[in-house]
């Protein structure tokens, strides 16, 4: 990153990945700042600026300042971080930089005096507990898909599902011996025990549960789905409906409510042909995904699949999985999966594959459709990840 990138960086003011200390006296609080960059996507410390972006240089040494920063970047969090680290002779004086790069998906988070940091907005502050259960599950320490749901028990996974979808994969259920049905469980990822009980994971409970939404802290682990006689949601709502249920269970009745809208009718020559506010495809394509790349570990939020009058919306709780960026999903890059054990079961009934062709396939279908091309929004500040298509007006559903 050169100088004139630098006073770009100064003019836009702090935010999400740039922040300004005057000096590099406060260790702690810049220790805190590379820590939640590095939990982060990466991010830009400039040193010799103001709160308000007036540059004042710093005073020290500047080669001293360059060996303490690269020092500091290999100790202050448990391990290296990797970092460019810059300077630059203002008429005001020496501005420092360290310009944070994206770790990827290390062995653990990073951390600080043995304490998590991460950006929100334009501080860095500790994560709040939902924060943390998603910081762990992006760095590996934590599969929400494999934590324990304590008030369940195995008579809470449906057997016969379970053991269709083994059928499904060649495993012989019929043959005799079988393991027992608890240690099958238990190897599947199905259950788990805890405190010297069997018990269910989120991952066997959304997959296999007889109810998976009964639970506490499971309650909104369900597409909701809308229809509104406007372009926002302050129209007149003209349907709704709750898909819960499994995920295949939720994505087929999604699917279902969806296609309860209904069609448009157009005739070429003395033929009637139905056209739908949206190819199926695509809309399955997207509920797919919404559901296995969810965030499990944000609690009270739906999957949300809303219908407007000018556009489809399908809203996915979290952002993107392991630092994948909305350019990589769009340029079809190597598909990453926040949920593996999830993935693998749509993957299995058929509803996905996993060559990373979903954004692909919806441009292409959309492109065909009516010309558009679908929007993709990774809000990592309010986490939420959101695909929208947009409906010609002649597609577009109106009040009756």
């Amino acid at each position: 990153m050169d100088w004139a990138e630098i006073l770009e960086r100064i003019s836009s003011g702090e935010n999400e990945r740039t922040e300004f200390k005057r000096e590099l006296g406060n260790l702690s609080a810049i220790g805190k700042v590379l820590c939640s960059f590095a939990n982060g996507v990466g991010g830009l410390l400039i040193l010799g600026v103001d709160d308000n972006g007036q540059i004042l240089g710093v005073k020290e040494d500047p080669e001293k300042v360059q060996e303490r920063m690269t020092s500091f970047l290999h100790t202050c969090c448990g391990q290296p971080i990797i970092a460019n680290v810059n300077r630059h002779l203002s008429p005001d004086g020496w501005v420092h930089w360290i310009e944070v790069k994206n770790q990827g998906r290390g062995f653990k988070p990073f951390s600080y005096k043995h304490q998590f940091w991460i950006r929100r907005g334009r501080s860095t502050v500790a994560p709040s507990e939902s924060e943390l259960r998603g910081l762990l599950n992006v760095f590996g320490v934590v599969f929400t898909e494999q934590q324990i749901i304590p008030s369940s028990n195995p008579g809470d996974i449906d057997l016969d599902a379970y053991r269709s979808f083994m059928r499904s994969q060649g495993k012989l259920m019929d043959e005799t011996p079988q393991l027992n049905i608890e240690v099958d469980l238990k190897n599947s990822s199905i259950c788990d025990w805890l405190d010297d009980e069997l018990r269910a994971t989120l991952y066997g409970l959304m997959v296999f549960g007889r109810e998976p939404q009964k639970f506490p802290n499971m309650t909104s682990f369900f597409i909701s789905c809308a229809a509104y006689a406007g372009a926002d949601r302050a129209a007149q709502v003209l349907s709704a409906a709750e898909s819960k249920g499994r995920l295949d269970e939720q994505v087929h009745r999604a699917m279902g409510w969806y296609q309860s809208l209904g069609r448009r009718e157009v005739y070429q020559g003395l033929i009637r042909k139905d056209i739908p506010l949206l190819p199926e495809a695509v809309l399955r394509e997207a509920l797919v995904n919404a559901v296995i790349h969810r965030d499990y570990s944000v609690f009270g939020s739906r999957v949300l699949l809303e219908v407007f009058s000018d556009r489809i919306d399908v809203t996915s709780p979290g952002s993107l999985p392991n630092h994948m960026t909305a350019q990589q999903v769009r340029f079809g890059g190597a598909p990453r999966s926040r949920n593996e054990m999830m993935s693998n079961a749509m993957v299995v009934r058929k509803l996905m594959d996993r060559r990373g062709r979903g954004w692909l396939l919806m441009r292409h279908e959309m492109r065909t459709f009516n010309g558009s091309e679908p929007e993709l929004i990774n809000d990592q500040e309010n986490r939420y990840v959101r695909v929208t298509f947009r409906l010609s007006s002649k597609d577009a559903i109106t009040e009756p």
